[in-house]
């Protein structure tokens, strides 16, 4: 082997090694092995679903490539089967060598033939190279037609050619293997994830596709600023890594849920349901009392009918402030008043209408949760990250941890759990945050209040962007452009 092809077979070895972008490594294949043998034509071909299937094809003569982006080649694939001469090749693990292929009796090639007939090509030499890794396993098959000389002339593949094309076809099987290897184990842990994720939101009904919903978002957001960029004359903001990594945290940020309590997560009231429960059997034990006070002639009719009107009017009172989303003034001198009120019971003790716990929960002002529950709600982030810390992330997901533990912190510091701020908080947290804030106002599945029209909930954002410093304002604004949240026609 003369010293250009020497070197050109050791250059192709390391080359192929070092690929792991699955459809640059095919393309990288053929144009090698056709490289090294100085030939004209070749077709690389896999075996999937127990057939040949078409990969890349490239004929220089007759100026055609295709398949090279991973895209259908639009021929059907090869029966594997001993009628075809790349099959044959594949299934007895021989290469199959033509000098000519119009005047070769030895083999069936009426497909290169046909080929022949159909675009005016003329295919004279080939050889049919097998493609099987270390176990023996079948790969695929490599086809070069029309070897040429140093004049250009079609001759037949030499020896020493044929010798190199097997050793690469044989380095290119183990690297696709591994390849495969690669994706299939990628393909496995994403997919693990989307069942963690989606057990963490079929945990609640109240938002079932909140992650979902974030990771589609965030897919359409991120391809906006590529854009964005791209028009501006910068590179990609997020290439396909970084913008996987982003979306990986989008899928894991709520993971520590998996432990938060449902009476919790799930808490649609103030009150939780034995508590509203045993108010409303309290009242209904005022009221007996009442009938059996005035039965006993110690209080009127009149004031026997006032108090029953005026335990309707309590439940009344607790069923309003129970489920709204915010407690007025008004509603809480109400229940500062309800408080107040007593009865005795059959043992002759004096209890309230409302007990203390019932009052502290219903004087909750905004949401349903207790300072004590706000703060079991919130360390599901913490346990993200104790989660997160258990799985060996690979290099390019090294951030998937931090980031998804940090998507309720906010830019002036008011966030949680560690009250980041500023330039200490990721471009990439920003964004999730955003992403996150925007599906919670606008999902109609929250506990304890209706979700918003997309407009309101955009100027929220606006609001926490510009005027509290709690979001990116340049970020937001983008996001706001973007409309992420439309499904393209």
């Amino acid at each position: 082997m003369r010293e250009e092809k020497f070197r050109m077979f050791l250059e192709v070895g390391v080359s192929l090694s070092a690929e792991r972008d699955y459809n640059r490594l095919l393309e990288k294949i053929l144009h090698c092995v056709m490289e090294l043998s100085n030939c004209d034509a070749g077709t690389l071909y896999l075996l999937e679903n127990n057939a040949l299937h078409f990969k890349i094809m490239r004929n220089n003569t007759m100026n055609t490539y295709s398949g090279g982006d991973g895209s259908d080649c639009g021929l059907p694939p090869v029966a594997l089967n001993r009628e075809s001469v790349c099959a044959l090749a594949l299934l007895d693990n021989e290469t199959i060598r033509v000098a000519d292929v119009w005047n070769c009796k030895e083999y069936d090639l009426t497909g290169p033939m046909r080929y022949d007939a159909i675009t005016g090509y003329h295919t004279q030499s080939m050889i049919v190279v097998p493609m099987r890794n270390r176990e023996g396993g079948k790969i695929g098959v490599l086809q070069l037609i029309n070897a040429q000389d140093d004049s250009g002339n079609v001759c037949p593949f030499e020896d020493e050619i044929v010798l190199a094309v097997e050793s690469v076809a044989s380095q290119a099987a183990i690297t696709v293997q591994n390849v495969r290897y690669i994706s299939q184990i990628k393909n496995l842990f994403h997919s693990f994830v989307k069942v963690m994720s989606s057990a963490v939101d079929e945990r609640t009904p109240y938002n079932g596709s909140h992650t979902r919903h974030m990771a589609q978002y965030g897919d359409r957001f991120l391809d906006f600023l590529n854009e964005r960029s791209i028009a501006a004359g910068k590179d990609t903001a997020f290439d396909p890594a970084h913008k996987q990594e982003v979306l990986m945290s989008v899928w894991l940020h709520d993971i520590g849920k998996l432990v938060t309590p449902l009476e919790v997560m799930n808490k649609m009231a103030r009150l939780l349901p034995e508590q509203h429960a045993a108010f409303v059997h309290r009242m209904e034990i005022v009221r007996l009392r009442g009938e059996i006070e005035r039965l006993s002639g110690r209080v009127t009719l009149e004031e026997t009918e006032q108090l029953i009107r005026d335990t309707h009017d309590a439940q009344t009172l607790v069923e309003a402030v129970n489920g709204c989303g915010f407690v007025t003034d008004d509603r809480l001198a109400e229940l500062d008043a309800l408080q107040k009120r007593t009865f005795t019971d059959s043992d002759g003790a004096v209890k309230p209408w409302l007990t203390a716990e019932e009052y502290a929960m219903l004087s909750i002002r905004k949401g349903t949760l207790s300072d004590e529950e706000r703060s079991i709600m919130e360390s599901h982030v913490v346990v993200t990250d104790k989660l997160l810390s258990q799985i060996e992330f690979s290099e390019d997901l090294a951030h998937v941890r931090s980031w998804a533990a940090s998507h309720h912190e906010l830019l002036n510091g008011s966030g949680y759990p560690n009250h980041r701020a500023g330039d200490d908080i990721p471009v990439e947290v920003l964004i999730i945050t955003i992403l996150y804030i925007f599906d919670s106002i606008v999902s109609y599945e929250l506990p304890y209040k209706p979700g918003m029209p997309v407009e309101k909930a955009l100027g929220i954002l606006n609001i926490m962007a510009e005027k509290e410093g709690k979001l990116d304002p340049a970020l937001t604004k983008l996001f706001i452009e973007s409309r992420c949240w439309e499904v393209k026609s």
